[in-house]
């Protein structure tokens, strides 16, 4: 008799966290358009900690962010305060300061002009603006180097004021564009973007353990994030957190959540829309939303690595054709876990990985708190996980 997915998911967490070289804990969870069919906690909140995690464990989300600010944009669209077509400097004009990078001179001086248009806010939702991060960019993080201008994690509008890798709808770059958004739609709304968060997405979907910055009840629940040094050692750094209270509240990585909570915005999406507490989205948003939006042939694809500390190089599902939706990456071929073509999905830094499957109406979500990006235990764990659910669904 196959054993059901409680046993094998409870199997997959506890090997992930119990084996050498593993992972100190982690939350994972599959929902359907009802409720959470699986939730599991396994290992600790720190390596070498009492504290067990939990189901409510708060970690940071890191850019699992952006498809909530990316809500908060499409709210504006859909009550015709903006268009996706609209400059972007329009809304935030600072936009229109930035340059196009050709290069470095002699003196590893950056070379510099103008981009041949403007930057729109659909470049800015499916990050071909040209802008990248500085950990998978050695191009940005030398200009970011040679200009003093500071990372992003430190949370701050200095720090997104950067340089266009290339022209803008010229090719997918992974960068800050999330954050840029989250300033407009502050802009539009006359608020801080965790007020506006908390107004039309926390409030109606009863995520009550998520915001930019966190009460003593999530500040006694956060897990630790760990550093795994190239020879597999794990050190977890208690004090490494992003400020609190930040500069920028920033759209792109800034919240700090539970699994429990980010599963309700994860259903509200396979509801077209529909939360407990009211509409959240128009049911053709949400199909909008789950489009691919790139121009013809535009693919995104993995990253380099600039920075190993923080990301390993890498991609999901090499070899199977993935384009951007607002604001996931979209497989527009069934994956090798079982998730159809034209499912959704993406991930966080510290290692979190969810995926939303509008077609069989699940989604499932992945989560620890190691850095770098895409870890050695915990990104295949993250797979298997995926494949279990999936492989459930068949029995």
């Amino acid at each position: 008799m196959p054993q059901p997915l409680q046993t094998i998911a409870d199997a997959i967490l506890s090997q992930t966290t119990g084996r050498a070289g593993g992972v100190p804990g982690v939350v994972a969870m599959a929902t359907d358009r009802q409720g959470n069919f699986y939730e599991g906690a396994a290992g600790r909140r720190s390596l070498g900690g009492e504290a067990p995690m939990t189901l409510d464990t708060v970690m940071a989300m890191f850019s699992t962010t952006k498809a909530l600010t990316g809500t908060l944009v499409m709210q504006l669209v859909e009550e015709g305060r903006i268009a996706l077509e609209d400059d972007a400097r329009r809304y935030a004009p600072e936009l229109g300061e930035l340059q196009l990078l050709q290069g470095f001179d002699a003196d590893g001086q950056p070379i510099t002009r103008p981009p041949r248009r403007d930057i729109t806010l659909n470049d800015l939702m499916l990050h071909i603006s040209g802008m990248g991060y500085e950990f998978f960019s050695a191009d940005d993080l030398k200009y970011r180097t040679v200009k003093g201008i500071p990372s992003v994690i430190g949370c701050n509008f200095a720090s997104i004021r950067t340089v266009l890798l290339h022209e803008p709808g010229e090719r997918w770059t992974y960068g800050p564009n999330i954050d840029w958004l989250g300033r407009i739609v502050e802009q539009q709304r006359g608020k801080s973007l965790g007020e506006v968060m908390k107004e039309r997405l926390f409030d109606p979907l009863g995520m009550a353990d998520t915001g930019f910055v966190m009460n003593d009840s999530m500040k006694a629940r956060r897990a630790v994030i760990h550093d795994r040094a190239q020879d597999g050692r794990l050190t977890p750094l208690p004090d490494l957190t992003l400020p609190q209270p930040p500069e920028m509240e920033m759209g792109g990585h800034g919240l700090y959540g539970t699994v429990g909570d980010y599963m309700k915005f994860i259903r509200m999406i396979l509801n077209d829309g529909a939360g407990p507490g009211g509409r959240v989205l128009k049911a053709e948003t949400v199909e909008r939303m789950s489009r691919n939006g790139l121009p013809d042939g535009v693919n995104s694809g993995g990253w380099p690595s600039s920075i190993p500390s923080l990301a390993n190089a890498g991609e999901f599902d090499p070899g199977i054709a993935k384009t951007w939706a607002y604001t996931f990456q979209r497989s527009e071929e069934a994956t090798r876990t079982g998730r159809p073509a034209g499912s959704l999905a993406w991930a966080g830094l510290g290692n979190l990985f969810y995926w939303i499957d509008r077609t069989h109406g699940i989604g499932g979500f992945w989560a620890s708190q190691i850095l770098p990006f895409q870890d050695a235990a915990s990104y295949p764990a993250s797979v298997e996980f995926e494949t279990a659910v999936y492989a459930s669904m068949k029995r």
